[in-house]
């Protein structure tokens, strides 16, 4: 999008398949019924042609235009992102370490003109969102680097397995590989009250494929997933062509803002914000990370 006048949400999304505009509507309640029933089902809901089509190359285009703003860094970390505990045994998730080399462009980076920025900031976006996870509402992270962020896989890297610190997660495609870059997660195989390790160590092995799932994701596609407690990663990029994905952080609360430790992590930097609510947050588990 290059004109000033921000654009209607029905300029962006393909309404006629999801009537954001219609919210309460039979269409709109069957749309919202049917996320709810896969994310019920498999922990994940992918919502196909979600931006219209004719957005397509422009979405790729402004998302590929950025990328190369992101902070590269490759670290060695485990599935919680904490510090590997030696005194555990060989095989313990905790000890279990891998490498990621994955990339992100910062909100900071991302101007209010894109279409990325426009469908994360809409009302009736948030509205659906907030209505498929079943939530009263939802709202935008107050984090100015993390609340909206590019995630950037360059080929032969990938993600590697992981736990999202929130409870749920929204992301688009934006650029699709030539191949790999495949989504796979374990839905619930851990809980509030128990980390499983057993299951985890499993399926880092190796040795619990019947444990794994994965989807098909378009760019285009929105793409909702519970991803507090299930173990997720993206396969290496294989090609000459690098996976772009939006992620749109939302919470249940507002005025969420990332740890300093985290942020630097992911980012390569901290601003005042980040030191201003450290020490402040609130957590709703006493899971590892």
């Amino acid at each position: 999008m290059t004109t000033t006048e921000a654009p209607r949400v029905d300029d962006l999304v393909d309404t006629a398949r999801y009537p954001l505009t219609s919210p309460g509507s039979s269409g709109w309640s069957a749309a919202v019924a049917r996320a709810r029933q896969e994310l019920a089902d498999r922990g994940c809901c992918v919502l196909p042609g979600f931006l219209r089509s004719s957005l397509l190359d422009a979405l790729r285009q402004e998302c590929a235009s950025v990328a190369p703003a992101a902070h590269y860094d490759v670290e060695t970390v485990n599935v919680y992102n904490t510090t590997p505990d030696a005194s555990l045994p060989q095989g313990h998730p905790v000890r279990t370490t891998m490498e990621r080399g994955n990339a992100f462009v910062p909100r900071d980076a991302l101007g209010p003109e894109l279409v990325v920025s426009r469908l994360y900031t809409d009302p009736q976006v948030q509205a659906f969102v907030a209505a498929c996870f079943d939530l009263p509402e939802v709202h935008e992270l107050a984090d100015p680097l993390a609340g909206l962020c590019l995630n950037v896989l360059t080929p032969g890297r990938a993600h590697p397995w992981h736990f999202d610190t929130n409870e749920f997660a929204v992301s688009l495609l934006t650029q699709a590989p030539e191949a790999g870059g495949r989504f796979e997660y374990c839905p619930d195989i851990r809980s509030a009250r128990s980390e499983c390790f057993a299951d985890v160590a499993g399926v880092l092995a190796g040795e619990r494929p019947d444990l794994v799932r994965w989807v098909e994701v378009l760019p285009g596609a929105l793409q909702l997933f519970r991803g507090r407690y299930a173990l997720h990663r993206v396969s290496a990029v294989e090609g000459s062509t690098a996976r772009h994905s939006a992620i749109f952080a939302y919470s249940r609360r507002p005025g969420v803002i990332g740890s300093v430790e985290r942020t630097r992590q992911l980012f390569g930097r901290v601003l005042p914000e980040h030191l201003a609510a450290e020490g402040r947050a609130v957590r709703g588990d006493a899971l590892l990370d």
